[in-house]
């Protein structure tokens, strides 16, 4: 299916893409998509071929990447925060057929059949054909993904058209997005929350808002007719504090909160200013959202909304959730092939710990990864985080553990306290283990005011502070 050109039958002279200097159509989008893919075919691009994308958002990566969707080859967009040799060493990895970069985001990089934006722009105006035959099957390969590298080093997944055209179906029915809507861009192409609004929009028929290349949240929501957004808590924290940031936020249709986990205070801010808040949980390997809350979120809550349309969810014996269904992807790429990641029943293992309720509400509890042993117990760094940041004057927490010789680790939490309320390390303790007894209670706290985030995320990087707390 050519999905842009049915979009552009669906939604015509609509606006697809809003920039500070116009707006595209989606009848715009159609023309324009179809002459970079004209130009690729001409440049001996194939179906199948992998063409990698280095670049910050932006209406020429959106062009490219519906382009690239009409012809069937798959997209690789890749992080351009990451130094430069670190993004040849995924190329490498890749061996994408054609590199398309902006040599400003991404100084440096050396690729071999590589051209930038620019000189793709000039190929396309030189160009004298704007035919191509369009790709027709909803399964095959089109897009990799690479995971955040939260845990580990990231993981290339694999996705189909069907996988995000599925995501996307499923999203609107808790979340509706349609003609007059309007998400704002501000999770990158890179991100499988970020990829996966394009279907969203071309889908629905609401418009992407593309703002400059790092601009303020809040800059873009006085700029745009924005009705979407989509947060990490970090950054919902940060609106919450911005001049004006909870009047901008209160005019939205929905806030989508996912990343990880809301603390209690910041979930009680939210509510109290009157956000309509949805909270989410995703995965790069379903596509993006797998459970998403029904409706605006009225008080503090550990679930993660309902299991949306298209997606299976199941427990395992250990505490794990398990995900299948059309969203999940094809697998990972590996040298040696493609990895699919399935136990012989066709579940994926999420590595996270949760609870699927008998209505199909889903709660996530932490990570496998994360979890770490103390005198003989198991704990959860997670459930302390939620209970730290129920305490008052706790902003936000983050728990690691400490190896130690009798217990073998203990927790140690790396705290934001709200400059309104002053506490001591004694009375954060004894605070601490009045909610979470002495086995689970950090034995050390330690101040923070601006977290350490995943290069090119707003998520808090995990492993920074966890060697810290190692040392």
């Amino acid at each position: 299916m050519d999905i842009v050109r049915e979009a552009s039958k669906r939604f015509g002279e609509r606006p697809a893409l809003i920039m500070p200097e116009g707006t595209l159509s989606f009848a715009d989008c159609e023309r324009e998509s179809g002459r970079v893919a004209a130009t690729l075919v001409s440049l001996g691009i194939r179906r199948g071929d992998i063409v990698a994308l280095v670049a910050p958002n932006g209406p020429e990566p959106l062009l490219l990447l519906m382009a690239l969707l009409r012809i069937g080859v798959v997209a690789a967009p890749l992080n351009h925060r990451f130094p430069a040799t670190h993004v040849a060493g995924m190329l490498e990895r890749l061996a994408p057929k054609l590199t398309v970069y902006d040599p400003q985001a991404c100084p440096g990089l050396t690729a071999e059949q590589a051209v930038t934006f620019e000189t793709l722009e000039g190929l396309k105006k030189a160009a004298t054909s704007t035919s191509f035959a369009a790709a027709e099957e909803m399964e095959r390969p089109a897009s990799v993904i690479h995971t955040s590298a939260s845990s580990g080093r990231p993981k290339a997944a694999l996705h189909s058209l069907s996988n995000h055209w599925h995501n996307a179906l499923g999203s609107a029915v808790n979340l509706p997005f349609g003609p007059g809507d309007c998400w704002l861009l501000s999770l990158p192409l890179y991100h499988v929350g970020g990829y996966s609004m394009l279907f969203k929009c071309l889908l629905g028929g609401g418009a992407l808002a593309i703002p400059q290349p790092g601009a303020q949240i809040e800059e873009s929501l006085s700029q745009f007719p924005v009705t979407h957004l989509s947060l990490v808590p970090t950054q919902l924290y940060r609106m919450l504090r911005a001049p004006g940031g909870s009047d901008l936020l209160r005019k939205l249709k929905a806030i989508l909160l996912g990343g990880s986990s809301a603390g209690r205070s910041l979930l009680e801010e939210s509510i109290e200013a009157g956000l309509p808040l949805r909270l989410t949980y995703g995965s790069t390997e379903m596509g993006s959202q797998v459970s998403t809350s029904r409706g605006p979120v009225t008080s503090p809550t550990i679930d993660s909304g309902a299991l949306l349309p298209y997606r299976e969810a199941a427990i395992s014996t250990e505490g794990e959730i398990l995900v299948k269904g059309p969203c999940l992807f094809l697998g990972y790429l590996k040298h040696d092939g493609l990895d699919p990641a399935r136990d012989r029943d066709g579940w994926f293992h999420t590595g996270d710990i949760g609870a699927l309720s008998g209505e199909g509400v889903l709660s996530v509890l932490g990570r496998r990864d994360n979890m770490f042993v103390s005198g003989g117990e198991n704990i959860h760094p997670e459930e302390v985080e939620q209970a730290l940041a129920s305490l008052p004057g706790i902003e936000e927490a983050l728990v690691v553990p400490l190896p130690d010789r009798e217990y073998g680790s203990r927790p140690v939490a790396w705290v934001r306290v709200s400059k309104e309320v002053v506490l001591d390390d004694g009375k954060l303790s004894k605070m601490a283990a009045a909610v979470l007894g002495g086995l689970k209670r950090p034995v050390a706290f330690r101040r923070v005011d601006e977290w350490i985030t995943i290069p090119g995320s707003a998520k808090i990087d995990r492993n920074w502070y966890r060697k810290r707390g190692d040392s």
